[in-house]
């Protein structure tokens, strides 16, 4: 891997965890090793989905992520079903990129189980096969967790090369190898293009990426905005991004906070403040595409006294009316009747809504669609009769003080 000038080139490795739900309860309970493996939702329910399936039960039974529990059961009467453990998840991802961290300080969290790590450094004394079989054998003799290795001159092709063997896959991309290797494959295939990406492509001919690399950039950009041109850019393998340590640290938290016009006691209007401060840290999330599994509430008294209190649930969230439902449930547990002048929400230590895994099933499903249905409806009145037509809390306090003077 040597630039044009000479000079040794960049040498990135993709790093990504096998099945990765899978391998940690695998880890945990070694003794399921030889076995079928799932994550999924509680056995006893019919309804259940497989959230995540280790290799024995993807390969030798053909059970696959979202399909239906009893479907897999039927497909493997042995299978070992697991709930999810989002905090041993993350547990074990910390201890995977503590592992990394000391090949290189030069690592990028990407999401829960996945990175990028810049080891054109490391490379000058070890080669760097050596250095990914290194790295593949320690995850796996110290934490149990099979990872697959992108060896390529920059993050994309790092990326692409790490999804073509799994599990234990070790594959090496170089920026010659693009149109023999990737330019045959259906541009949907490409890291950074999505269902409605690739929908729009298809719409212009642009099938492969090799059709992708060659489009005319007029029109990419008329359809795609400068995502387009990006897009054609890692087509042809190029991508100049670097190795950004902070990148995964950026939104550790999403909060919002807001300043009472009076000193409030009444509950229901402090409820109305909640709403209000739930739906604009969830836009917030939304925007930033993170989720959380923890809400802190801060209140602060008439006095200035301020505290914080925190709790965390089992399932990732982002919508609005769980960000109101748990902040309401600190609040009632923790306000101590005085008046309030100040309250905050913060969703701490978010990540990427990619990462998150519900225990999805049929009730959940309709669960969410109530609540998108609710929203909807609430959009279509302020529309059609302004903004005023559902109050926001700071709109209520104002008029609640009106009542009292």
């Amino acid at each position: 891997m040597q630039a044009a000038n000479g000079k040794r080139g960049r040498i990135i490795f993709h790093i990504d965890c096998n099945s990765f739900f899978a391998s940690c309860e695998v880890a945990r309970d070694p003794s399921l090793k030889d076995e079928a493996v799932v994550v999924a939702g509680d056995p006893k329910e019919r309804r259940g989905i497989v959230l995540a399936a280790n290799y024995i039960a993807k390969q030798r039974f053909g059970i696959y992520t979202t399909m239906p529990l009893w479907e897999a059961k039927k497909k493997c009467p042995s299978l070992v079903v697991r709930k999810p453990n989002f905090s041993l998840y993350r547990e074990m991802s910390q201890q995977v990129f503590a592992f990394l961290q000391r090949i290189s300080p030069l690592l990028e969290r990407a999401s829960i189980d996945e990175g990028y790590l810049d080891v054109t450094e490391v490379s000058s004394s070890q080669h760097p096969l050596e250095l990914a079989h290194h790295i593949q054998r320690g995850l796996l003799e110290t934490l149990r967790i099979p990872v697959s290795i992108g060896i390529a001159p920059n993050k994309f092709l790092a990326k692409m090369a790490s999804e073509m063997k799994k599990p234990l896959g070790i594959t090496v991309l170089r920026k010659r190898d693009v149109p023999i290797v990737l330019w045959p494959l259906p541009v949907g295939q490409m890291h950074g293009v999505g269902d409605k990406t690739a929908e729009k492509l298809n719409a212009m001919g642009i099938v492969t990426i090799g059709d992708l690399a060659k489009a005319e950039e007029t029109a990419l950009q008329q359809k795609l905005g400068i995502y387009g041109l990006r897009l054609k850019e890692r087509a042809n393998g190029i991508d100049h991004s670097p190795v950004d340590p902070e990148a995964g640290e950026k939104w550790k938290s999403v909060g919002n906070s807001t300043t009472l016009p009076y000193d409030v006691t009444e509950e229901h209007v402090l409820f109305q403040v909640l709403r209000e401060l739930a739906e604009s840290v969830s836009v917030r999330m939304k925007q930033k595409r993170v989720v959380s599994t923890t809400i802190q509430l801060t209140i602060r008294y008439h006095n200035f006294q301020t505290i914080t209190r925190s709790k965390t649930w089992d399932n990732p969230f982002q919508e609005a009316e769980e960000i109101f439902r748990y902040a309401a449930h600190l609040l009632k547990k923790h306000w101590n009747s005085e008046p309030i002048r100040l309250l905050g929400i913060t969703a701490l230590d978010v990540f990427d809504r990619k990462e998150a895994v519900k225990q999805l099933d049929l009730f959940h499903y309709e669960e969410e669609a109530k609540i998108e249905a609710l929203w909807k409806t609430v959009e279509k009145l302020r529309k059609k009769f302004g903004d005023t037509a559902i109050q926001k809390g700071a709109a209520l306090v104002e008029k609640e003080r009106e009542q009292q003077n």
